[in-house]
């Protein structure tokens, strides 16, 4: 059927556009253009340093189990049920974590936990100190985390002298980290400290910081807390870890209401819980990963401080067990999640 321009005629009988049909059509004939060699002087375009070295690029793709058919409204980017057992383990595990550490802490935390009655911040710095270095797999977790302590005295001061840039300083799974740094983070958090209150270990600088306003929820706390701790080489792990564990061993009242899970840039320079979040709530937008997550927290019944490490750990595919029993699990949690789940 005949039809009209932008002119309002037909086609055919445009002056103007009729011209294109002509065009077209012999446009049609070839549409690949030949490639004309480039004049003398043009510049070209130079290669990619590792094409122009000869290295091979390598796409690095996650693992994922096979599709089985499963589909949860919950976990909308999963699609194997075996997938789903796994993340249900971890939550598992990292409930069953949070439970020990309120009720019995192992190990290192209970002594921050008795240490915190007569020495408020050197049991916090002692916990700032677990969540950088983090603890280690194995018989002593706490080895690293025990030396940097020696090393910055007994006092409750932070003698970063002793400490040296943490080169001999084993660090865990979950380390915040980086040794170029060196021994800069921890002179940040010094500073921080100082600032919130006084000298760090005379003006309870520390602990003034993360008790914050006294009419202040453990939300609010959590949150303000959070967003203080913003030190160079401190980044979301790092500072989520500290506070969770200062609110489970009841150093400050503390409680997280959300993940506050970062921007693409940070997530893909180690934050394997954002990362995680993306593939198993098949978005990327952090508001409705936030309102993905909470509702998954409250579908089986957990504080939403435990998918930070259960979604980490099933995003790496390894468990970090930071102090506690590899075999540690909330058999409850487990079978509330497996319901939640449909498997």
């Amino acid at each position: 059927m005949p039809t009209f321009c932008r002119h309002n005629r037909f086609v055919e009988r445009c002056p103007i556009c009729s011209k294109t049909l002509t065009s077209s059509a012999a446009a049609g004939k070839s549409t690949a253009k030949p490639r004309r060699a480039p004049t003398k002087g043009a510049a070209v375009r130079p290669l990619h340093p590792r094409l122009r070295a000869g290295k091979e690029v390598r796409v690095k793709r996650e693992s994922r189990a096979g599709d089985d058919g499963y589909r949860s409204g919950l976990l909308p980017g999963l699609r194997a049920s075996g997938d789903a057992e796994a993340l249900g383990q971890e939550i598992a595990f990292a409930h069953g974590r949070l439970l020990a550490l309120g009720g019995a802490p192992p190990d290192l935390y209970g002594e921050v936990r008795a240490l915190a009655e007569q020495d408020i911040e050197r049991a916090t710095w002692a916990c700032f100190l677990i969540a950088y270095l983090s603890p280690l797999e194995g018989e002593d977790p706490f080895v690293g985390i025990r030396m940097a302590l020696a090393a910055t005295g007994d006092g409750g001061g932070y003698d970063l002298g002793r400490l040296g840039d943490l080169d001999e300083i084993p660090l865990g799974p979950r380390t915040s980290h980086d040794p170029a740094r060196g021994a800069s983070t921890l002179l940040a958090y010094r500073h921080w400290a100082e600032r919130a209150g006084g000298p760090a270990g005379g003006g309870g600088g520390a602990a003034r910081a993360f008790e914050g306003d006294p009419t202040w929820s453990p939300q609010r706390r959590f949150e303000r807390g959070f967003e203080r701790l913003a030190l160079p080489g401190f980044g979301r792990m790092g500072r989520y870890d500290l506070l969770v564990t200062l609110g489970c061993l009841g150093l400050y009242e503390l409680r997280a209401d959300s993940l506050h899970l970062t921007s693409a840039s940070e997530a893909h320079s180690g934050d394997l819980t954002t990362l995680a979040a993306k593939r198993v709530f098949a978005i990327g937008d952090p508001l409705l990963l936030e309102r993905r997550a909470r509702a998954l927290a409250e579908a089986i019944s957990v504080p939403i401080e435990t998918l930070d490490l259960a979604l980490a750990n099933w995003g790496s595919g390894s468990r970090a067990t930071l102090g506690v029993r590899r075999e540690t699990c909330d058999q409850h949690a487990l079978e509330r999640s497996r319901e939640a789940f449909e498997l």
